[in-house]
């Protein structure tokens, strides 16, 4: 769904930023879950764990109320392989955003490990202990994280082209505070 207005709502905005803001601290815990020992490892994960399961929901809410509110209309010169590129990446995104924390509970149920969140919220198991399920789970986690790394990368690269060399609005359209002019330059 899309509408004629020129900006994501504020709602879909603060939400936006929120998971950025969560996606990227992710990323920097799970590097430093994987490059470090106890005793730091244990609130890295728990961290990890329950910030995981904020993105689920936060990612949950996010597409109910894309569905519910639209999005602003991609540039009408905005060439097709670009266009494609912007659908496939947020399908992509979005995908990441739910896969990624049910493969960490997929792969921790696997591995019979507990899933405690902070405020001792424990999650039920997903799967039966299996030692080899939880490498697949562990190796597929571990490689999309990498692969959600690149795309959230090429989605700011995207981004500051949008805001520096087209200006074409699409930035502005969820950036956290409007423009001045209300209206892209171009």
């Amino acid at each position: 769904m899309t509408t004629d207005r020129k900006r994501f709502t504020g709602g879909q905005r603060l939400l936006h930023w929120a998971m950025a803001v969560c996606i990227i601290a992710m990323f920097f815990i799970g590097v430093g879950m994987v490059s470090t020992i106890m005793p730091t490892y244990v609130p890295l994960l728990a961290t990890h764990k329950t910030l995981g399961v904020a993105i689920f929901v936060l990612a949950l809410v996010r597409l109910a109320v894309r569905a519910r509110s639209g999005t602003p209309p991609l540039p009408a010169d905005l060439p097709a392989p670009m266009r494609l590129a912007a659908h496939l990446s947020h399908y992509g995104l979005y995908g990441l955003m739910f896969a990624m924390p049910l493969l960490g509970w997929a792969m921790l149920s696997a591995g019979a490990y507990p899933v405690v969140l902070y405020g001792d919220i424990r999650l039920p198991a997903i799967l039966p202990q299996n030692a080899a399920l939880h490498t697949l789970l562990w190796n597929a986690h571990s490689y999309l994280a990498f692969a959600f790394f690149a795309l959230v990368l090429t989605h700011v690269a995207a981004a500051l082209f949008h805001a520096l060399v087209r200006r074409d609005g699409v930035f502005e359209a969820m950036a956290p505070v409007g423009s001045r002019s209300g209206t892209p330059s171009r």
